[in-house]
């Protein structure tokens, strides 16, 4: 299934050649709107067009929870994640505001929620209750992840049918800092104690407790490196996976992707590994405070567009980085150039 998901065509260098040439025909010194030059051209190269849109861009929350909760290791009680995702359903959250400041299709896709969720909105697509405890056992079959790779492959497609021209992806799962940093431990090949910081808040007495929880799991279950369904099958989480599989929907429709945050930047690395061009669709909406989101950025080699000390998640960062990609193509559409304004070059 995976290899069926994951072809992706490689970046459209003429395009974005074109784009350069035309930038410097515009009415500015070359090169003065900096990194905004940048990301038209390599919006240009995504999208292999000489005028590249991003809106309306479409947000796409999964929600899912973590059997690994048991070891305290969050701040909050794994029953926040129903509440929080009944809290999107009603347009309370971060990402709901952001979503409609940008004007963003938005779904929430209950992915793996440990509860059954009857309510208006949500997207149902479970795929088991919540992940085993990866401390105990493995989180998932292979199957279950490929079960919710497939699932946030459906719903990138299904929102990209509908017209979106940027992806947002967002999660919702308590503890779901610790599954992303075992991960991140695991493609990294770095100390866990130099990759897991305080999630959501959790006491510094805690953050030593997160630590020991992961080392261990990771000697227990010994994920394969080189096999990213691996991976997840014994370390989790659903929600990372579905994003995973969003990614490659995205890349495989070129449609630029922003990333979130921490969570979400493992996510990224995980459809790299399945998909090595798949990241190419990908720009960092802004770097988080979590310690290992900086470490899983220099791995997937993108500087971030913000850095506003944010820990969030949800989506909401690249939400609020969205309108300077947009600046990016609106540059190109609407700026005159030195011939049609009748200025001196």
């Amino acid at each position: 299934m995976i290899d069926t998901i994951s072809k992706t065509q490689p970046l459209d260098q003429e395009a974005g050649q074109k784009v350069r040439e035309y930038i410097d025909t515009l009415t500015k010194p070359p090169g003065s709107l900096g990194r905004l030059e940048e990301m038209a051209v390599l919006l240009a190269e995504m999208t292999s067009e000489p005028f590249p849109s991003v809106s309306p861009p479409g947000v796409i929350v999964f929600a899912a929870d973590h059997g690994v909760v048991e070891e305290r290791v969050s701040a909050f009680p794994q029953e926040v994640t129903l509440q929080m995702v009944m809290n999107f359903l009603n347009s309370g959250a971060a990402i709901n505001v952001f979503s409609k400041q940008i004007g963003a299709a938005f779904e929430v896709v209950d992915i793996g929620v440990a509860a059954d969720i009857e309510a208006e909105g949500v997207v149902n697509r479970k795929v088991r209750y919540g992940t085993a405890n990866f401390c105990k056992q493995d989180a998932m079959t292979r199957i279950e992840v490929e079960k919710a790779i497939a699932v946030g492959f459906e719903r990138a497609e299904n929102m990209i049918q509908k017209g979106s021209k940027c992806l947002i992806l967002g999660e919702m799962g308590i503890g779901n800092t610790t599954p992303s940093s075992a991960i991140l431990a695991v493609l990294s090949g770095q100390d866990v104690r130099e990759l897991v910081g305080r999630g959501t808040g959790i006491a510094a007495e805690k953050v030593i407790h997160k630590q020991d929880v992961i080392e261990q799991a990771l000697k227990e279950r010994k994920p394969d490196r080189n096999d990213p369904i691996d991976i997840l099958a014994k370390l989790g989480g659903l929600e990372i996976a579905g994003m995973t599989g969003a990614m490659l929907a995205a890349a495989a429709n070129r449609v630029p992707i922003l990333l979130d945050g921490f969570i979400c930047t493992i996510s990224a690395l995980l459809a790299k590994e399945i998909c090595s061009t798949a990241s190419d669709y990908m720009i960092a909406g802004h770097r988080s405070v979590e310690p290992g989101h900086k470490k899983a950025l220099q791995l997937l080699g993108k500087e971030p567009i913000l850095d506003l000390d944010l820990r969030l998640g949800e989506g909401s960062g690249a939400a609020v980085a969205f309108p300077i990609l947009q600046s990016a193509t609106l540059m190109l559409k609407e700026m005159a150039t030195f011939t049609s304004a009748g200025i001196s070059k």
